[in-house]
């Protein structure tokens, strides 16, 4: 099943090239605030989804052009997301900047990347006006946890997986924290819907790309991940409590560059979904902390 947000928090099931609004199915509210209505569905799927596959069968249906796709999951507990877990992207990185840890995502973890940094497949990507760095796209699969806990073991986290989406990491190049750099609003779209597990069976061989004005720079399989799918969550809840709606950013293959205002961006994950976004260079955003030169 694909589940979307759309038009100011309503809910959909979306099958092919239309969407069915199942939000009073669901019973949430559009336009609460915190937008938590999609961690409400995704806690009780199991007992909604005969009812939602029902639903969709005979309920009226809009054509996805006619709506606009918003972020799946707005207010999630958390984005956790892994760095340097593919190996040829170490190299580029270390080849390119010399900024990069020697470590890989297996021996330096993950970090936390801020929620409002969340935005849609209809939102364009907003650079801000740092005209000392570059701004780079990163090509990642979100895993997006439908059953929380602690201390997941490896053999049982795939039970914990709810589905999957695309999602760019968008990241100022610098050596100021990790954090900040790939914060600011807008550098994290997801979306451009929710596939559930049980459509991407072949977690480990999921074919991903991602192209910049129609030029391919990153393509790449999470079969050639470091940390793999089970592993990240067996990490993650080692650290911290996972809850519904969490979502994990499984890293970026080799191919990572820069984007300016006025390029597009499509990211393609096999049996996931795609996503095409504009970028536009905004005037705001700057701060002293950027002015020194990347090198």
């Amino acid at each position: 099943m694909k589940l979307a947000s759309f038009n100011g928090g309503r809910i959909g099931v979306v099958i092919e090239d239309d969407i069915v609004d199942v939000t009073q199915l669901v019973n949430v509210t559009p336009g609460a605030w915190p937008p938590v209505g999609m961690l409400h569905v995704i806690d009780r799927f199991a007992a909604l989804r005969g009812k939602l596959d029902d639903f969709a069968q005979t309920a009226p249906r809009a054509k996805l052009a006619d709506v606009k796709l918003e972020t799946p999951v707005a207010w999630p507990n958390k984005v956790i997301a892994f760095p340097a877990n593919y190996h040829a992207h170490v190299e580029e990185m270390k080849r390119g900047t010399g900024l990069i840890s020697p470590f890989k995502a297996d021996g330096q973890g993950f970090f936390l990347k801020a929620n409002s940094s969340l935005s849609g497949p209809a939102d364009p990507i907003v650079l801000p006006q740092i005209p000392n760095r570059q701004i780079h796209h990163e090509c990642e699969l979100a895993i997006i946890i439908g059953r929380g806990g602690r201390e997941i073991s490896r053999d049982d986290a795939l039970a914990h997986v709810f589905g999957y989406a695309c999602l760019i990491d968008v990241v100022v190049r610098g050596k100021e924290e990790r954090v900040m750099r790939k914060s600011y609003d807008t550098f994290c779209p997801v979306g451009p819907y929710i596939v559930t597990a049980d459509e991407v069976p072949d977690y480990d061989a999921i074919d991903l790309k991602l192209s910049v004005n129609g030029e391919v720079r990153q393509q790449a399989s999470t079969r050639d991940l470091i940390v793999d799918i089970p592993e990240m969550i067996r990490m993650a809840s080692a650290v911290m409590t996972l809850y519904p709606g969490d979502i994990i950013a499984t890293g970026t293959p080799a191919g990572v560059g820069p984007i300016n205002g006025g390029d597009k961006v499509v990211i393609e994950i096999a049996k996931v979904g795609s996503m095409s976004i504009d970028v536009v260079q905004s005037e705001g955003g700057g701060h002293p902390v950027w002015d020194k030169p990347l090198n």
